[in-house]
């Protein structure tokens, strides 16, 4: 039985912290190169014991088994732009030689019956500790602006219908989550354009007020993903 709740999601916190930081090192190495940077924002949390251990009984994990069955006690969000940067993130996380890929599953393609769209990678993450290198499942989730606004309106409200959603509030959210979807084709078709104008956005007079409000908006975000 876990009688000390923090030390045993402490690493899960390390694991947390340093793959923010990693993440956020890639976005800034795109834009001191004066690229478009696929990685809009980055969050991270670990998940609230409380909803370890209602997600234990929901899914019947064992506290023997949970560092084993339970792939989401830390949690990173990856927000981009563009659908089309999903996949470049995607590649990205690939080819990095401090993370070993587990699982994919693409939600962006194979959209869920409610709407939902996000592509989800299952990852083993190694954290050193004084009594040695410990490895860490985490689950990193990779979406748009427009696909996480729609996430977490559909989360908040997953909570008060405990999934079981009147017919008509079901209906909206799916044709919510398709008008959504159709901002971000219409986005990825004018996407040189936009490009090209935060290009000289953030590099003209504004990209001290830019910057600030990106890293302002990642804090805001760090104690609120689900």
């Amino acid at each position: 039985m876990i009688e000390d709740w923090h030390a045993f999601l402490l690493p899960y916190q390390q694991a947390v912290n340093e793959l923010k930081v990693k993440l956020r090192g890639m976005r800034k190495q795109y834009q001191e190169s004066a690229q478009h940077s696929p990685i809009e924002f980055v969050t991270g949390r670990v998940k609230p014991v409380d909803s370890i251990k209602e997600k234990m009984v929901r899914r019947h994990v064992s506290e023997d088994r949970l560092e084993q069955d339970m792939q989401d006690i830390a949690g990173l969000r990856i927000m981009c732009q563009f659908v089309e940067d999903i996949y470049a993130v995607v590649d990205l996380l690939r080819e990095r030689g401090d993370i070993a890929i587990l699982e994919e599953r693409d939600y962006v393609t194979n959209v869920k019956p409610s709407g939902y769209r996000s592509y989800h990678i299952v990852i083993e993450y190694p954290v050193q500790l004084i009594t040695g290198e410990k490895k860490i499942l985490a689950e990193i989730q990779v979406r748009t602006l427009a696909m996480n606004f729609w996430a977490t309106v559909e989360h908040s409200l997953n909570y008060k219908y405990q999934g079981d959603f009147p017919a008509k509030l079901a209906d909206r959210l799916q044709r919510a989550a398709a008008a959504a979807f159709k901002l971000d084709q219409e986005m990825s078709e004018i996407r040189e354009e936009i490009q090209e104008a935060q290009n000289l956005f953030s590099y003209g007079k504004s990209s001290g007020w830019e910057r600030a409000s990106g890293r302002d908006q990642e804090e805001q975000n760090d104690n609120h993903q689900a």
